[in-house]
Protein backbone atom coordinates (compact mmCIF):
# COMPACT_ATOMS: atom_id res chain seq x y z
CA UNK A 1 0.00 0.00 0.00
CA UNK A 2 1.37 3.41 -0.95
CA UNK A 3 1.12 6.76 0.80
CA UNK A 4 1.26 10.36 -0.37
CA UNK A 5 3.20 13.37 0.84
CA UNK A 6 2.97 16.98 -0.36
CA UNK A 7 5.88 19.42 -0.16
CA UNK A 8 6.62 22.92 -1.41
CA UNK A 9 10.16 24.22 -1.41
CA UNK A 10 10.44 26.86 -4.11
CA UNK A 11 10.05 26.04 -7.77
CA UNK A 12 8.36 22.66 -8.18
CA UNK A 13 10.70 21.76 -11.06
CA UNK A 14 13.61 21.60 -8.59
CA UNK A 15 12.13 19.41 -5.91
CA UNK A 16 10.27 17.22 -8.41
CA UNK A 17 13.57 16.33 -10.10
CA UNK A 18 15.23 15.52 -6.76
CA UNK A 19 12.41 13.40 -5.34
CA UNK A 20 12.32 11.31 -8.53
CA UNK A 21 15.82 10.08 -7.56
CA UNK A 22 14.80 8.74 -4.13
CA UNK A 23 14.38 5.02 -3.51
CA UNK A 24 10.81 4.13 -2.59
CA UNK A 25 9.30 7.06 -4.47
CA UNK A 26 6.85 5.74 -7.03
CA UNK A 27 5.72 9.00 -8.64
CA UNK A 28 6.05 12.75 -8.29
CA UNK A 29 3.49 15.23 -9.61
CA UNK A 30 4.03 18.98 -9.72
CA UNK A 31 1.07 21.11 -8.74
CA UNK A 32 -0.48 23.75 -6.55
CA UNK A 33 -1.87 23.64 -3.00
CA UNK A 34 -2.43 25.76 0.06
CA UNK A 35 -4.51 28.49 -1.56
CA UNK A 36 -8.11 29.44 -2.13
CA UNK A 37 -8.63 29.48 -5.90
CA UNK A 38 -10.15 26.33 -7.42
CA UNK A 39 -8.27 24.82 -10.38
CA UNK A 40 -5.64 27.56 -10.53
CA UNK A 41 -3.42 28.04 -13.57
CA UNK A 42 0.31 28.60 -13.50
CA UNK A 43 -0.21 32.23 -14.52
CA UNK A 44 -2.67 32.78 -11.67
CA UNK A 45 -0.38 31.14 -9.11
CA UNK A 46 2.61 33.18 -10.33
CA UNK A 47 0.80 36.46 -9.78
CA UNK A 48 0.48 35.51 -6.08
CA UNK A 49 -3.26 36.16 -5.83
CA UNK A 50 -4.42 32.54 -5.40
CA UNK A 51 -2.56 31.83 -2.15
CA UNK A 52 -1.27 28.56 -3.60
CA UNK A 53 2.31 27.37 -3.39
CA UNK A 54 4.12 25.44 -6.09
CA UNK A 55 4.29 21.95 -4.59
CA UNK A 56 4.93 18.35 -5.44
CA UNK A 57 2.82 15.38 -4.47
CA UNK A 58 4.90 12.28 -3.86
CA UNK A 59 3.52 8.76 -3.95
CA UNK A 60 5.84 6.49 -2.00
CA UNK A 61 6.11 3.01 -0.56
CA UNK A 62 6.46 3.33 3.24
CA UNK A 63 8.17 -0.08 3.34
CA UNK A 64 11.05 1.42 1.35
CA UNK A 65 11.17 4.95 2.81
CA UNK A 66 9.27 6.54 5.66
CA UNK A 67 7.45 9.84 5.65
CA UNK A 68 9.90 11.13 8.29
CA UNK A 69 12.84 10.26 6.03
CA UNK A 70 11.19 12.13 3.16
CA UNK A 71 10.62 15.15 5.41
CA UNK A 72 14.25 15.12 6.51
CA UNK A 73 15.43 15.02 2.90
CA UNK A 74 12.96 17.77 1.97
CA UNK A 75 14.32 20.10 4.66
CA UNK A 76 17.86 19.66 3.36
CA UNK A 77 17.05 20.04 -0.36
CA UNK A 78 16.03 23.68 -0.03
CA UNK A 79 16.55 26.52 2.40
CA UNK A 80 13.67 26.27 4.90
CA UNK A 81 14.74 29.53 6.55
CA UNK A 82 13.88 31.76 3.59
CA UNK A 83 10.43 33.29 3.87
CA UNK A 84 8.44 33.29 0.62
CA UNK A 85 11.41 32.63 -1.64
CA UNK A 86 14.01 30.15 -2.78
CA UNK A 87 17.06 31.62 -4.46
CA UNK A 88 15.94 33.59 -7.52
CA UNK A 89 12.26 32.71 -7.05
CA UNK A 90 10.40 35.25 -4.90
CA UNK A 91 6.77 35.26 -3.77
CA UNK A 92 4.40 33.33 -1.51
CA UNK A 93 4.02 30.71 -4.25
CA UNK A 94 7.64 29.69 -3.51
CA UNK A 95 7.22 29.36 0.25
CA UNK A 96 8.48 26.37 2.20
CA UNK A 97 5.47 24.25 3.14
CA UNK A 98 4.55 20.72 4.17
CA UNK A 99 0.89 19.89 3.58
CA UNK A 100 0.07 16.91 5.77
CA UNK A 101 -2.50 14.30 4.77
CA UNK A 102 -3.33 13.09 8.29
CA UNK A 103 -2.48 13.65 11.95
CA UNK A 104 0.37 11.14 11.79
CA UNK A 105 2.07 13.16 9.06
CA UNK A 106 1.48 16.38 11.01
CA UNK A 107 3.15 14.91 14.08
CA UNK A 108 6.05 13.44 12.08
CA UNK A 109 6.68 16.67 10.16
CA UNK A 110 6.66 18.72 13.36
CA UNK A 111 9.04 16.28 15.07
CA UNK A 112 11.51 16.37 12.16
CA UNK A 113 11.32 20.18 11.98
CA UNK A 114 12.00 20.42 15.73
CA UNK A 115 14.92 17.95 15.50
CA UNK A 116 16.51 19.85 12.63
CA UNK A 117 15.95 23.18 14.35
CA UNK A 118 17.69 21.82 17.47
CA UNK A 119 20.55 20.31 15.46
CA UNK A 120 21.90 23.68 14.36
CA UNK A 121 21.95 22.64 10.69
CA UNK A 122 20.63 26.10 9.84
CA UNK A 123 21.78 29.43 11.27
CA UNK A 124 18.34 31.02 10.99
CA UNK A 125 14.94 29.79 12.25
CA UNK A 126 12.99 27.41 10.02
CA UNK A 127 9.93 29.16 8.54
CA UNK A 128 8.38 26.11 6.88
CA UNK A 129 4.60 26.00 7.25
CA UNK A 130 3.07 22.70 8.34
CA UNK A 131 -0.61 22.78 7.37
CA UNK A 132 -3.37 20.39 6.40
CA UNK A 133 -3.77 19.60 2.70
CA UNK A 134 -7.19 20.63 1.46
CA UNK A 135 -6.87 20.10 -2.28
CA UNK A 136 -3.97 19.36 -4.59
CA UNK A 137 -4.25 20.62 -8.15
CA UNK A 138 -1.87 19.05 -10.68
CA UNK A 139 0.06 21.63 -12.69
CA UNK A 140 -0.21 21.87 -16.45
CA UNK A 141 1.37 19.01 -18.41
CA UNK A 142 4.36 21.06 -19.57
CA UNK A 143 5.45 21.39 -15.91
CA UNK A 144 5.46 17.62 -15.31
CA UNK A 145 8.88 15.95 -15.63
CA UNK A 146 10.30 19.35 -16.53
CA UNK A 147 13.93 18.53 -15.80
CA UNK A 148 13.77 15.27 -17.73
CA UNK A 149 12.28 17.09 -20.73
CA UNK A 150 14.60 20.13 -20.51
CA UNK A 151 17.94 19.06 -18.99
CA UNK A 152 19.90 21.67 -20.94
CA UNK A 153 17.64 24.57 -19.93
CA UNK A 154 19.74 27.23 -18.16
CA UNK A 155 17.42 27.26 -15.11
CA UNK A 156 17.80 23.49 -14.80
CA UNK A 157 21.57 23.66 -15.11
CA UNK A 158 21.93 26.45 -12.55
CA UNK A 159 19.29 25.39 -10.01
CA UNK A 160 18.40 21.73 -10.39
CA UNK A 161 21.76 20.10 -11.09
CA UNK A 162 23.24 21.42 -7.79
CA UNK A 163 20.21 20.04 -5.86
CA UNK A 164 20.71 16.64 -7.47
CA UNK A 165 24.42 16.71 -6.61
CA UNK A 166 23.59 17.67 -3.01
CA UNK A 167 21.02 14.85 -2.80
CA UNK A 168 23.50 12.27 -4.13
CA UNK A 169 26.22 13.43 -1.72
CA UNK A 170 24.20 13.87 1.48
CA UNK A 171 21.69 11.06 0.91
CA UNK A 172 23.54 8.56 -1.25
CA UNK A 173 21.96 5.64 0.62
CA UNK A 174 18.50 6.92 -0.44
CA UNK A 175 19.17 7.71 -4.07
CA UNK A 176 18.80 5.88 -7.34
CA UNK A 177 20.35 6.87 -10.64
CA UNK A 178 18.07 7.70 -13.53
Amino acid sequence: MTERATFGGGCFWCIEAAFKHIKGVISVTSGYAGGTTENPTYKEVCNGATGHAEVIQVEFNPKDITFKELVNIFFHLHNPTELNRQGPDVGTQYRSIILFHDDGQKTAATEVKDEIEASGDFDDPIVTEIVSLNTFYPAEEYHQDYFEKNPNNAYCQININPKLAKLRKKYSNYTIEQ
